[in-house]
């Protein structure tokens, strides 16, 4: 069976590095059976993808592509603390907080961009509860701020 890393490059992705947190927080946490990530910004070589609101100056395509780098951000958090991802036996929660203008109502479509290569990534084991959660505002104006839950 293939690891997540090899289906990964199946998908022409990669982990990247760990994104260096913003603020005074660390990226992610091991507590017992499970590790918590922090809010992962849409950061790709130090640089935020975008910025902007979704609905506005972000499209929704544009949005599930930070979505996504979100998501391997995340990975890469987790994967710095267990040595492997191939240690994830299920991810159990994903929060997707999306910058969205006051008429956008798409969040779901925004974070399907996490869910879906979750359930790529991991299949049966990547599917997960989930929240999507429009805010007027994140950090450094990115558009989309995901953080996960997994068991290990």
């Amino acid at each position: 069976m293939a690891t997540p890393e090899e289906r990964l490059a199946e998908l022409g992705l990669s982990v990247p590095e760990v994104a260096k947190p913003v603020a005074a927080y660390i990226p992610a946490v091991r507590s017992g059976n499970q590790v918590f990530t922090s809010g992962q910004l849409p950061m790709r070589d130090g640089q935020l993808m975008a910025t902007g609101k979704v609905g506005g100056e972000i499209s929704v395509e544009e949005a599930v592509a930070c979505a996504q780098q979100c998501a391997l951000n995340a990975l890469a958090a987790i994967r710095a603390e267990l040595g492997d991802l191939g240690a994830i036996k299920r991810v159990v929660k994903v929060v997707c907080f999306v910058a969205s203008t006051p008429d956008f109502t798409g969040q779901p479509q925004v974070a399907n961009g996490v869910s879906e290569l979750l359930g790529e990534v991991f299949g049966d084991a990547g599917r997960h509860a989930r929240s999507a959660v429009g805010v007027p505002v994140l950090p450094l104006d990115a558009p989309v701020e995901v953080e996960m839950i997994v068991e290990i």
